[in-house]
């Protein structure tokens, strides 16, 4: 069984971090951390929706400018999340450039830019063909832990020390569901953007008895469409399972209040991204630059219950290493299973 989301880092592990999220079936994505984006296609770029930026500094930020550069002249809503101070570092990009020409486009782009503090969530939202002034209305919500949510997904986060605030980041997918292509061609049904509504109307949990579309479809139009009742369609072509959960965390200092509040965070992840920029050998390095080692990384995987774990953003001092951080990660990730109480 494929999740609905499959993602993957879009460099090395010695190079800028960042995640690229698509869906299956859909042309959408998320990105977390827009580091160097280059190895992305123009394709992959304009899937992306949501933009999760765990704080600014320059490899975790400088591609922004790409993604902008991409989106530029077309009708679009971007949205953007980052740590407290996230506004003055958008309007800072937005400043450096020269906009006398964008009121003449057709199209117009929205940029929704969501700060996150520990209390709040506030938002402005960015117009291009105003120069991209913000709004004058700032919007604000209380900070309850979820900082994005939509019926099939929800995105939590938490804010940890980096010497500066830096988002930790946590996907969770409510529900799976998988449409079983046996029984569309039993019951003569196309594979259609129809599925996408019928998937939407299960994380709705729409009423079972309500009246439900099948449609087909020719260059955009509706040729054919036959009725059921959702329920019964459930039935007959879907079989559903429990979400998956994916954690990405990165740029964060090992101290125990760090990793209490990672650990809460991606508890019971199907898969966790973790940086470990430095081996246990430098460990007061690590300390220093305010980052793990990879044993600190296995520790917290294995204390988090995590079920893979996939480690980045190295140091380059480790270049002819890159082996030994796995190692000593699982290694740590063992020994902390092994001996934690079950």
């Amino acid at each position: 069984m494929r999740p609905s989301f499959q993602p993957r880092l879009i460099n090395n592990p010695f190079s800028d971090p960042g995640l690229f999220i698509p869906f299956r079936f859909e042309k959408r994505a998320l990105l977390f951390d827009p580091g160097d984006v280059h190895a992305l296609s123009s394709r992959d770029l304009l899937k992306v929706s949501h933009v999760f930026v765990t704080h600014t500094h320059m490899d975790h930020f400088i591609g922004f400018d790409t993604l902008l550069r991409h989106f530029l002249g077309r009708h679009r809503t971007l949205h953007i999340f980052g740590p407290p101070g996230f506004f003055e570092n958008i309007e800072g990009k937005f400043h450096s450039y020269t906009w006398n020409l964008v009121g003449e486009y057709e199209d117009d782009l929205l940029i929704h830019v969501h700060e996150v503090h520990l209390d709040q969530i506030l938002q402005k939202t960015y117009v291009c063909r105003e120069g991209f002034r913000a709004k004058p209305l700032t919007s604000s919500k209380p900070n309850q832990g979820i900082i994005w949510s939509e019926p099939s997904f929800y995105i939590k986060a938490e804010l940890l020390d980096h010497r500066t605030p830096c988002l930790g980041l946590c996907l969770v997918e409510n529900v799976y569901v998988n449409v079983i292509k046996e029984a569309l061609e039993e019951l003569e049904l196309p594979v259609g953007p129809w599925l996408n509504r019928f998937k939407q109307a299960i994380y709705e949990n729409r009423d079972p008895t309500s009246d439900f579309d099948v449609t087909w479809e020719r260059n955009g139009s509706v040729v054919k469409e036959k009725r059921f009742k959702l329920g019964m369609l459930i039935e007959k072509i879907a079989k559903i399972s429990p979400g998956k959960k994916i954690g990405y965390i990165t740029d964060v200092i090992g101290t125990d209040e760090n990793r209490k509040k990672i650990v809460s965070l991606i508890k019971g992840s199907d898969l966790l991204f973790i940086e470990a920029a430095f081996l246990q050998r430098d460990r007061e390095i690590a300390r220093k630059k305010f980052h793990l080692t990879a044993r600190e990384a296995g520790q917290i995987a294995a204390e988090a219950r995590v079920r893979h774990l996939k480690l980045f953003h190295f140091s380059p001092r480790y270049t002819d290493e890159e082996e030994v951080f796995e190692k000593e990660a699982l290694e740590a990730y063992e020994e902390y299973r092994t001996q934690a109480p079950n």
